[in-house]
């Protein structure tokens, strides 16, 4: 997704001698319908750009979610909810448990997914959307301001006081 910036695009690769048989250098036609597509290209190529001028970038971005998970943990214990949260880069997942780490999907599949189905619909009812699914991994990005951030805290602090 990041060679799109985000949008629909295609790409594929290879040893230099095998794409050497690809048009225009060999005899192999190859297209598509996302292929160059020039508003996905001028995306990816402004990420690009954004990671590699920021240097703190991943740094920042770790902090971001650390923050938001230590938040929203916190306003779990404070309403007596059995939750944690895994976390790797700008990727989380929050899971309804009493267990402090969930690291295979048998412990996945042991959580309360019928209430991560209740906090997902409460949330969106707060104007905050998340992962839909207990399986699946919640975003942070640099767009997210701090601001956002908290707002998505209090935000489950209101929900989980409703479960």
């Amino acid at each position: 997704k990041v060679i799109g910036g985000g949008l629909p695009v295609g790409a594929f690769g290879g040893k230099r001698e095998i794409m050497e048989y690809i048009a225009p250098l060999g005899p192999v036609y190859q297209a598509g319908t996302l292929s160059g597509n020039p508003m996905s290209m001028s995306a990816g190529l402004a990420m690009l750009n954004t990671l590699s001028d920021d240097e703190d970038f991943y740094q920042n971005l770790g902090k971001k979610v650390q923050m938001l998970t230590d938040g929203i943990l916190a306003q779990a214990k404070a309403n007596n909810i059995g939750m944690t949260a895994n976390v790797v880069g700008g990727m989380f997942g929050l899971f309804f448990t009493d267990s402090n780490a969930v690291t295979n999907f048998n412990e996945t599949s042991a959580c309360d997914v019928g209430r991560f189905k209740k906090f997902y619909h409460l949330m969106l009812e707060e104007g905050i959307y998340m992962a839909p699914s207990a399986y699946e991994a919640g975003f942070v990005s640099k767009a997210h301001s701090d601001e956002d951030i908290q707002a998505t805290i209090d935000a489950a602090g209101r929900v989980f006081a409703k479960l």
